[in-house]
């Protein structure tokens, strides 16, 4: 079966997309089958940026690894058993068409509470958080005492996680191995930004994640989307002199991929 790789977070402008291409891709150029789901049925970044991909090599006649990026089927209204949710059988049908020729599926969901994220969440093998690196946005995954700064208890998208590890522990399955990216990280050991990771570091404990540094804020990564490029590809369309910022991108994406430890992976580039 295939690794199915979740990125999820409730609130928007986290960086979802970026993560989920880059991954998708980085896996691809490796050598193994990947496929790509947007679950965000509005914006479709996730998929825009795939799309964006293959006219840019139409275009230039180049051939780079390519997530299979599909959208969801539709069902029939007379395909529906009894009190089926039209979004649970859509889900299940790309998945079942992704599995046979895919080692790794990636499934981008939507900045909000939807029913396909919370379907999608009970299917990851691996779930991958990004979180912008302040306490607006740690605020999705436990509220704190804003007196002390201490984790009173689990917040709205840290309850959806535990209740799609349950589903998965009652189908018998293994447990999600969840991974929180701290995105968009500061230059500087800024004071906040030492409370929010050991706020971080008291909560993954408490709820069972991993910490891992994700992606700084880095204008390379907005100006490759028209293109559907990643960092990995550069070398390829051109670029032969990397500047530093490139470089230090590059090795952020690096050990994101180490940090996945996913099974069958050796990074090598």
């Amino acid at each position: 079966m295939a690794h199915i790789i979740v990125v999820g977070n409730e609130k928007g402008g986290s960086g979802k997309s970026t993560t989920c291409m880059h991954v998708a891709t980085a896996l691809a150029r490796m050598g193994h089958r990947v496929g790509a789901l947007d679950l965000d049925l509005r914006q479709k970044s996730f998929g825009r940026y795939i799309e964006n991909r293959r006219a840019y090599l139409e275009r230039t006649g180049l051939h780079l690894a390519t997530p299979d990026y599909r959208e969801l089927p539709d069902a029939a209204k007379d395909s529906l058993a009894e009190g089926e949710n039209p979004f649970d059988q859509r889900l299940s049908a790309a998945i079942s068409a992704l599995e046979p020729v895919s080692d790794f599926i990636v499934i981008d969901c939507p900045g909000s509470h939807t029913r396909l994220s919370q379907v999608a969440h009970s299917l990851a093998d691996t779930l991958i958080t990004p979180l912008n690196d302040s306490f607006v946005d740690f605020d999705l995954l436990a509220r704190i005492d804003p007196e002390t700064g201490r984790v009173i208890g689990p917040s709205i998208y840290s309850e959806m996680v535990w209740s799609a590890r349950q589903l998965r522990a009652q189908a018998g399955l293994k447990p999600i191995d969840w991974i929180v990216l701290r995105n968009r990280l500061g230059a500087q050991q800024m004071h906040n930004k030492k409370k929010v990771g050991a706020a971080l570091e008291d909560l993954s404990r408490r709820i069972g994640f991993r910490v891992a540094p994700g992606f700084s804020e880095r204008v390379i990564f907005r100006e490759l989307f028209p293109r559907g490029l990643t960092l990995l590809d550069l070398r390829d369309t051109g670029v032969d002199q990397l500047n530093i910022s490139n470089v230090a991108a590059r090795q952020e994406v690096r050990d994101l991929v180490n940090e996945l430890r996913l099974p069958g992976v050796t990074v090598n580039f």
